[in-house]
């Protein structure tokens, strides 16, 4: 006999107890921590309030303003030049292995801060509307000027850098607060290098340097700043996901950099807090180095972007999580410098590690390793403050650790994964669908159409819905695009677009490839807000998409992306789908919605078809 179901009470008891361990052992592993002592307790309180602010600002911005918010918080992280200006040292060139390598950090750091913050600006810039008054974001920065010139005539005394760094951490707050819309959103990049700046004015105030030691930081802060700005004016919107990737890295770089520049400067005098500090600085920034840098080049096509496959991957990636243990019990053990040689191996088998996961991740999968790399870049800049003792530090990259996060949960909702699935740690079982004995595989064919024949449609529609994906920002289609719909307005149509959470290889790139063509955002919605009405477009038209509108995720239950949350594109009345052939998308899934009645195949590269759809509609 089955089970009897279990009583209210008894299901009632199970929660409370589970909670008040949960509980529990919260308070036991605060009230270890506070044995570190004072200021452990201090950057551990900071720590925490900010992974809670982090999470509440992020949960506010825009879906369409993810893409300038990873630029944004990217830039942010940038700050870790302070961690490097605290650790420099000698005259007007570094002296020492750890002033050498605290150059190092600021270099790479000022390419990401100067280079992040003029890419957001250009991305905003797009969602900009003929007639939009302008914002004066400009005005925003008269206060931070005002303050650090008083800061600066004080000579820095006193609580001056203290009360300039809390202002800067919210500033950096109200930076991602800031792109909850597009009004605001300049405002927030401003706010978000006032954050920045006033760090790093705070830093060189109070670090009291000598004239040729300022001399050096300001050379280093400067070469760095040029070559960012150098980078990111070249880079297209196409190639944003491959500047951010590329920028991750540069975070990474520089904690570990300050991790063992600090290591060398405090030696013997290290303490236990400090040398833990320095060892996840040291971890995390490896792993978000070779990791960025594999999404890059998956990203560029340098390789290819398919899963790499290792034999025994997982058991070699337990193996080379399990190892930092013992390194880490060689690292504290040995003491000072003579633990250099653990923290090294450990930093290397750290880097190899992000390689490994990181190329087992396929193309499809980019936007969910982008926000994790964001997130993992915020963790090593938060590390990095614990061994400076920084709050600042600490403040900030708990913000971006933690948005990251979120961001990365919210593409794996969107994708019907978990995070350890997505990254390859572990495989979702999958069902396939078996055949019976003797039966053969269903042989479906696609219904193709022409250009004069999708003209036709769109003359005859009142309605129309565009779903872009991907496949519309490798063909560069989005100003054939954006003047196709304006032909379509101006005869009195209604056109809609439809974007999916996760399309392209970045959240929220194609809301930014659109806007740059002069697509106004306001016809641009969510997945959610218009899928409920699919039924009322006339005609569909799918441009560059596939899995994002594949029906098997919601009606087959042998389907790889089965629960995937989707566009319903088949429900509208006709459906016309871009695609340079009949092959699968990235998920490697056939998609039924292509032998529909109501679908017809438009094969070609996509600009090249909207060219044509174009030229026919205003002939």
């Amino acid at each position: 006999p089955p089970p009897e179901p279990e009583s209210p009470t008894s299901i009632s008891l199970n929660r409370a107890v589970k909670g008040s361990a949960s509980l529990t052992l919260f308070f036991a592993i605060m009230v270890a921590l506070g044995l570190g002592g004072a200021g452990l307790g201090q950057s551990l309180t900071a720590f925490f309030l900010a992974c809670l602010a982090g999470s509440q600002v992020v949960s506010g911005v825009a879906p369409a303003l993810h893409s300038p918010l990873m630029s944004v918080t990217n830039a942010i992280s940038g700050i870790t030049a302070v961690g490097g200006l605290v650790c420099m040292g000698g005259g007007i060139t570094p002296q020492t292995p750890a002033q050498k390598l605290a150059a190092l950090a600021v270099f790479v750091s000022c390419i990401n801060i100067a280079g992040g913050f003029l890419m957001t600006s250009r991305m905003l810039g797009m969602f900009r509307r003929e007639g939009d008054a302008p914002t004066f974001s400009y005005l925003y920065a008269l206060p931070f000027i005002g303050s650090a010139l008083v800061f600066m005539a004080s000579g820095g005394g006193g609580g001056g850098a203290m009360m300039l760094y809390l202002a800067s951490a919210i500033s950096c707050i109200f930076a991602i607060e800031g792109l909850a819309s597009q009004e605001t959103a300049q405002k927030g990049n401003v706010l978000g290098l006032i954050g920045v700046g006033g760090g790093i004015a705070a830093t060189l105030v109070g670090s009291a340097a000598p004239r040729p030691l300022l001399m050096q930081m300001a050379g280093t802060m400067g070469v760095g700043a040029i070559t960012g700005l150098g980078v990111a004016s070249k880079v297209g919107v196409t190639e944003l996901p491959q500047l951010v990737a590329a920028f991750h890295s540069l975070v990474g770089v520089a904690a570990v950099a300050t991790a063992f520049a600090s290591m060398l400067i405090e030696g013997a005098h290290a303490t236990l807090t400090h040398q833990v500090a320095v060892y996840t600085a040291a971890v995390i920034g490896a792993v978000t180095v070779t990791g960025s840098l594999v999404a890059f080049a998956k990203l560029q096509g340098l390789v290819k972007g398919s899963p790499f496959t290792l034999p025994f991957k997982r058991f070699v990636n337990v193996a080379m999580m399990v190892a930092l243990i013992p390194l880490y019990n060689m690292f504290v053990g040995a003491g000072a410098l003579a633990g250099l040689p653990a923290l090294s191996i450990a930093s290397l088998m750290a880097a190899l590690f992000g390689l490994i996961v990181t190329a087992g991740v396929g193309g499809g999968d980019m936007p969910v390793v982008i926000t994790l790399l964001n997130s993992a870049s915020g963790w090593a800049l938060c590390a990095e403050g614990f061994v400076l003792q920084n709050n600042l530090l600490t403040i900030v990259g708990a913000l971006i650790g933690s948005s990251g996060a979120l961001l990365s949960d919210i593409m794996c909702t969107a994708m019907n994964k978990g995070i350890v699935t997505t990254v390859g740690l572990f495989e979702k079982p999958i069902v396939r669908k078996a055949l019976a004995p003797g039966a053969e595989q269903e042989q479906k064919e696609a219904t193709t159409a022409s250009v004069p024949s999708i003209v036709s449609k769109l003359r005859d529609s009142s309605k129309v819905m565009i779903v872009p994906g991907y496949g519309l920002a490798v063909s560069k289609g989005q100003y054939a695009l954006s003047s196709l719909i304006t032909s379509l307005q101006k005869d009195g149509k209604t056109v809609h677009l439809a974007v999916h959470p996760v399309a392209g290889r970045m959240p929220g790139q194609l809301n930014v490839l659109l806007a740059e063509a002069g697509v106004p955002y306001d016809i641009v919605f969510e997945m959610e807000e218009v899928n409920e009405d699919m039924a009322d477009y006339d005609l569909i038209l799918v441009i560059g998409a596939n899995d994002t509108v594949n029906s098997a995720a919601e009606d087959d239950p042998t389907c790889e992306i089965y629960g995937m949350p989707v566009i319903r594109a088949w429900e509208g009345r006709e459906v016309v789908v871009f695609k340079r052939s009949l092959g699968v998308g990235y998920a490697g899934l056939d998609n039924p919605v292509f032998y529909n009645p109501n679908t017809e195949m438009l094969l070609g590269d996509a600009k090249d078809l909207l060219d044509g759809l174009m030229a026919g509609y205003s002939a």
